[in-house]
């Protein structure tokens, strides 16, 4: 029955998933896309030989990266949003009725339209009036911009390699920051502390250089290498464990994962 799909990490490690078919297959001007639909995982969006998100678990994945920052921020009218191409995250970002506007930020046009076809299920907030939707470079956006600050930056990005690469480089992050109010709060996928530990422990120095307060956190992604992903929160001001009660109780009931006593969990480490 169907056929097998790996993705290979580091030549050592190798998770492979069970295919009845292929749904898209497509080469853009910045990488291979393709949507495939699997026996265990329901449909997932492949980009060059990488899972990025699975009908299964990306509720995990997406609800982690979005609440414990809108949550804590002084304020959330404008939320920015740099990748996400499946829809996921600015699907939780715009539960919060306080978002007034969501710019999303996506160099590859194919992602999403690939997205909106076969993976419906995730993206469900395409036609929300609150987003805007801008298919552009990133980097150059927060470096170049004129837009108003943002409350909150969300940075949904692949692995640092090919063209998410630059999502991962100081100069990205400083044009972040640029683009973030002085009180606002920026967070953002930060790898594997296991099968990526140099990539992760690299992302906290940076982000340490720019931000007084840098408290990565983790949760399970089954989709994704060892099953256990990291996330990073990152403000000059905030404090990531205070969250605003109000907020929480106005979306947790429709949420699959986070919860007010997971939000205190997730930032405790081990050792």
């Amino acid at each position: 029955m169907g056929f097998w799909y790996d993705e290979t990490f580091d030549d050592h490690t190798r998770l492979s998933l069970r295919v009845n078919e292929t749904l898209f297959s497509g080469q853009s001007d910045f990488q291979k896309v393709e949507v495939i639909d699997t026996v265990g995982f329901g449909r997932v969006l492949v980009v060059d030989g990488v899972f990025m998100t699975s009908e299964y678990d990306e509720f995990l994945y997406h609800e982690m990266l979005v609440h414990p920052a809108l949550t804590t921020a002084p304020r959330i009218e404008r939320v920015l949003v740099i990748g996400g191409g499946d829809g996921g995250t600015v699907r939780e970002v715009l539960r919060h009725a306080e978002v007034r506007e969501c710019v999303m930020i996506e160099i590859d046009e194919m992602v999403v339209e690939a997205s909106k076809q076969y993976l419906q299920s995730i993206g469900t907030a395409w036609d929300d009036p609150r987003l805007d939707l801008r298919f552009i470079d990133g980097i150059d956006y927060v470096k170049t911009s004129r837009d108003d600050k943002f409350d909150v930056i969300l940075i949904d990005g692949t692995d640092p390699i090919g063209p998410g690469a630059v999502l991962f480089d100081e100069d990205f992050f400083v044009g972040c920051k640029r683009m973030l109010e002085d009180d606002g709060v920026m967070a953002l996928q930060s790898e594997s502390p296991l099968l990526m530990m140099d990539a992760f422990a690299d992302v906290q120095r940076t982000l340490r250089k720019l931000f007084a307060e840098v408290h990565p956190y983790l949760g399970p992604v089954p989709l994704y290498g060892t099953g256990t992903w990291s996330w990073t929160w990152c403000s000059d001001t905030g404090e990531p464990l205070r969250p605003n009660h109000e907020r929480q109780d106005a979306i947790v009931e429709a949420l699959k994962s986070y919860n007010p006593d997971l939000h205190q969990a997730i930032f405790a480490l081990p050792t």
